[in-house]
């Protein structure tokens, strides 16, 4: 169960990959919804996004958290992710996907477990370090 996520929201998003252009590495971003994008950091650590924008519009969610593994790169060691999944559809055919907990499990989240706050690490977007755009159980 994802347990936490920040959001990403399009080519002004200052702490998004995709506010420079488009380039080589960020390429997911500008394509359809609902494909992975998967990057390497800091030379060690795959992070692991879902687009969510329409095509052209640079947006996606990064998966920061599941339930018994909180952090984006413990989560892609976990599961065992890294860029074979880069830009593949999030579906079971790929070997990864998201499924309503509910539908599987029973479980319903309530509007009010759901907290928000500024996302991390983002301090030098300006103005959009601030923005409420983290989100977690």
């Amino acid at each position: 169960m994802i347990t936490e996520v920040e959001a990403y929201d399009g080519p002004l998003d200052k702490a998004s990959h995709a506010h420079r252009g488009q380039t080589s590495r960020n390429a997911p971003m500008f394509g359809e919804s609902g494909v992975w994008y998967v990057y390497f950091v800091y030379g060690i650590h795959h992070m692991l996004n879902i687009v969510t924008g329409k095509k052209d519009y640079p947006a996606a969610v990064l998966i920061r958290g599941i339930k018994g593994t909180s952090g984006p790169a413990k989560l892609t060691k976990f599961l065992n992710i890294d860029k074979k999944f880069n830009n593949k559809p999030a579906i079971k055919k790929t070997g990864l996907w998201i499924e309503s907990a509910s539908r599987r499990t029973g479980i319903k989240i309530k509007k009010s477990q759901i907290k928000s706050s500024p996302r991390v690490g983002v301090n030098y977007a300006e103005e959009w370090k601030d923005k409420y755009y983290r989100f977690y159980l």
